[in-house]
């Protein structure tokens, strides 16, 4: 069955119109005949919104009973049974009521793809995964209803609905968006225009980084070389010389004038050895272009010019910075070299910079390699004096002769110039036609192809075999040089590769690009079986060629072991590259299985910290149930006792004692069982708008004379919060009974409340001993008691149940010194109405980053709580 199509509408901010925007697109499709449903739509009362309704049939929604209340979500079963064309779910990043088909909407929606049905959806930018801690510095608001990026990335159609901020701010002045009651609060909150440009630069550049990857896929599946100047790229051609920062800031200046400039630094080495770069310039000019926003790329390529130019056209450069030649000017002879060059054959698209620097024309530290080969002008100059040579040297001696033995010395340097200059092929052309012309010319029988005296033969022999011998050495040490050049290359290469493994760069598709990058291929694929027998499966791909199934469709396969393969296409490399290949290889089975057991290792961890939980339960159990057991079980088998006659008061002595020892069990268990949900995250709140006042005093029921120990401060005045009254409620009593435990006698706790923006602070006060800052976080911690608590005074539980309920609820909780001794807990609490979106579309509230200082609340003696 063919997967259903998903069309996604991105938006910065709610309220745009991106549901409006879906519900346009399903008349459209109406209209042309398509069969569309609607799944799911919230239109939060937006009256236009729920306009567009009108006209397109709504699929009912399942109801599900939850702690009491009847909720509705989409109902998945009736949306496949139904089986439209097209189906619109709205608020993809939604979280379902327990006890829903799936736990998010978006899964919701991957069945409906995998049963053949089109989705129209929408989200938000900060319900995007990867966005969480960018968003939450930003609005200070923690999005816990959030989408995997790649599910959003695989969609077929991603379309940004944008508004401008002050065009979004003017539709929630008009209350096109919340009612008018939460205008005014939404607007100095969460709705900013500071919040609101960053949130749509967030929009923008995300779907402008998508993009740019579909027009690279688009490029490399197409085979499309001609440059697209569709955003400014900037590569700098570094040589490992200390110019090289110099190219690197200049590039970065270069690229800040652009919008979404890129810098891109490469070296390219060659693959018969580096010319005169330091690696430790090189490992500081990485640095710089990372800490500069850029990439830093190392390439093999033995023309240099073009493998720059292929490297610039491969990634859509649009300029490219060089630097200029550090050689003297006296080596031009022999080429225009690389600036020029690439600058020449850059072509129209594509602009290069000549940058100056102080290293300009200073020569060069070291002297360049030489390759595998001589080189074109070597092999051409020693043709010419093997060939050439002897003839022109015929023709000056047929006017002198300077005896046989001087003529032949005379051809012996031609065949050695030709044997330095050329090699072995020119050298033993040189001694055959020299030994001819010797033979014809100067050897008596002379003009005759034959040599009368024996010892002229035996000269001719020696000369020939001294020709032939010197052309041999020069072979050898040509080859000798080739090889331990080709070793450096690959020394470098590798070094290069250790230095990635010891910064830390484990991304087994980071190494896989790098891979395809360094040896010029189209792809690079990982590829994996369990045996000999088993289907291989990709492990890690990287690079927009075609995607590799098995390790024969590869143009190059490299074996790791029996069952793992290093797979590429793009070109057939030559046999020694596979060496440096098999490391890279190598290489990435260990970034594999590092993954793995990193995966391993936090299995492991939350299973340690299970054991550490379930130890710290037992000593718990073995104590601190045991002793209110203890007590009750003997005022009991003492109320039974038939030796002793007890008055009615030792009676309701006894009495008292039980049910106090009834209710500190009851106390423990509730604490136990409530951290058992958190620690499995069955912890699911149902948020409603509810005063405080109505919650805050039955959370002293468990308070002993709470009139006496307890002081309260709860304005009526305070708006609305929206919690869930249980969780409120237990987290409020652990915090006051903590108090009160380590409050002096005679010093009532104080429970206070106030408004601050959005939020509304409960701050329970003690004037106990306090916590050092140092220790404020550990109190938090399940099974700790801070300081010399005795063993009867918990299991230490309290302060880590009130801290889950309070995130559970969208809230924080955190300590404070109390200003004069002892210590404050502040439980902070969203507004009711100050999300932007109710809570169907943000669950979560945190307090609101820091403002500027002009827009700070100025409250005396009051502490920050971000």
């Amino acid at each position: 069955m063919e997967r259903g199509k998903l069309r996604i509408y991105l938006g910065a901010a709610p309220g745009v119109g991106k549901t409006y925007a879906m519900l346009s697109e399903g008349h459209r499709r109406v209209e042309r005949g398509t069969d569309c449903v609607v799944a799911v739509v919230e239109h939060h009362g937006r009256r236009r919104t729920e306009l567009m309704l009108h006209g397109l049939e709504q699929v009912p929604r399942r109801e599900v009973e939850h702690r009491g209340d009847v909720l509705t979500e989409m109902d998945v079963d009736a949306v496949l049974a139904r089986r439209p064309r097209v189906a619109l779910v709205d608020e993809l990043a939604h979280t379902n009521v327990p006890g829903s088909r799936h736990t998010k909407r978006w899964q919701d929606v991957e069945a409906l793809l995998a049963d053949g049905i089109d989705v129209v959806s929408t989200v938000d930018i900060q319900h995007l995964e990867s966005l969480g801690d960018v968003v939450e510095s930003i609005t200070g608001v923690r999005e816990r209803d959030t989408v995997p990026d790649e599910f959003v990335r695989r969609a077929d159609q991603v379309e940004l609905v944008d508004m401008s901020p002050q065009a979004l701010r003017r539709r929630m002045a008009h209350g096109n968006v919340h009612r008018p009651d939460k205008v005014d609060a939404a607007l100095s909150n969460y709705f900013r225009p500071g919040n609101l440009s960053a949130l749509r630069e967030l929009a923008l550049l995300w779907v402008a980084d998508r993009t740019d990857a579909y027009l690279k896929q688009y490029r490399g599946e197409h085979r499309v070389s001609a440059i697209w100047g569709s955003r400014e790229r900037i590569v700098v051609g570094l040589t490992g010389g200390p110019e090289g920062r110099t190219l690197i800031r200049r590039a970065a200046r270069l690229a800040e004038k652009g919008a979404g400039g890129e810098v891109l630094a490469v070296y390219i080495a060659r693959s018969d050895g580096p010319t005169a770069a330091s690696p430790k310039e090189l490992a500081v000019q990485r640095t710089l272009v990372e800490d500069l926003g850029g990439t830093f790329h190392h390439v093999v390529g033995d023309d240099i010019p073009a493998a720059l130019l292929d490297f610039a056209r491969g990634v859509n450069a649009t300029q490219i910075v060089l630097g200029s030649s550090r050689r003297k000017a006296w080596r031009y002879v022999f080429g225009p070299g690389v600036g020029a060059t690439v600058a020449r054959e850059s072509g129209p698209d594509l602009d290069v910079h000549i940058v100056t620097h102080e290293e300009a024309a200073g020569g060069r530290g070291l002297p360049v390699a030489r390759g595998a080969r001589l080189g074109r002008a070597r092999i051409v100059s020693g043709w010419l004096a093997g060939v050439a040579g002897p003839a022109v040297l015929a023709l000056l001696l047929s006017s002198v002769h300077l005896g046989l033995a001087n003529d032949m010395l005379l051809f012996l340097a031609v065949t050695v110039a030709a044997a330095l200059l050329g090699g072995l092929l020119p050298a033993l052309a040189s001694a055959a036609l020299g030994s001819l012309l010797l033979n014809y010319y100067y050897t008596p029988p002379l003009h005759r192809w034959m040599i009368a005296d024996r010892e002229n033969i035996v000269a001719i022999v020696i000369f020939v075999g001294v020709g032939v011998s010197v052309a041999s050495v020069v072979d050898l040490a040509a080859r000798r040089t080739h090889q331990a050049a080709r070793l450096r290359a690959e020394s470098e290469i590798l070094s290069y590769l250790a230095g990635n493994v010891l910064r830390g760069e484990t991304s087994l598709e980071a190494l896989l690009e790098r891979v395809r990058e360094t040896f010029g291929m189209e792809s690079a694929a990982l590829l994996e079986r369990v045996d000999d027998h088993a289907p291989w499966t990709c492990a890690g791909q990287a690079g927009p060629g075609r995607p590799v199934r098995r390790p024969d469709e590869a143009d190059v396969d490299v074996p790791v072991g029996d069952h793992t393969a290093l797979a590429l296409t793009g070109r057939v490399l030559p046999a020694e590259d596979r060496r440096v290949l098999a490391a890279f290889a190598a290489q990435a089975v260990v970034v594999l299985d590092r993954r793995r057991l990193r995966e391993e290792a936090e299995q492991a961890r939350a299973l340690a910290e299970g054991n550490r939980i379930r130890t710290a339960l037992l000593a718990a159990v073995s104590h601190d149930l045991r002793t209110p057991l203890a007590g009750i079980k003997a005022a009991v088998s003492s109320l039974r006792s038939d030796d002793v006659s007890w008055s009615e008061d030792d009676q309701a002595e006894l009495l008292e004692g039980i049910e106090q020892g009834a209710d500190r069990l009851d106390h423990l268990v509730g604490n136990l069982l409530d951290m058992s949900r958190l620690q499995t995250g069955t912890v699911a709140p149902i948020v409603r708008e509810i005063d405080l006042d109505e919650v805050v005093p039955m959370a002293l029921g468990g308070v002993p004379d709470p009139e006496e120990s307890v002081e309260l401060d709860i304005p009526e005045t305070l708006p609305m919060v929206a919690v869930d009254p249980g969780l409120l409620e237990r987290s409020v009593a652990n915090l006051v009974e903590n108090a009160v435990k380590y409050s002096p006698g005679g010093e009532p706790v104080l429970v206070s409340a106030s408004a601050m923006s959005h939020r509304v602070e409960v701050r329970v006060v003690d004037r106990g001993p306090g916590v050092p800052d140092e220790a404020k976080e550990r109190i938090f911690a399940p099974f700790q008691r801070y300081g010399d608590a005795p063993r009867g005074a918990g299991v230490g539980l309290g302060l880590a149940v009130a801290r889950g309920f309070a995130e559970a609820m969208g809230g924080t909780l955190h300590a404070e010194d109390t200003p004069g001794g002892g210590l404050t807990m502040v439980l902070t609490l969203r507004a009711a109405g100050a999300q932007p979106e109710p809570p169907g579309e943000v669950t979560a509230a945190r307090p609101a980053a820091p403002a500027a200082p002009e827009e700070r609340s100025a409250e005396p003696e009051r502490q920050a709580s971000w």
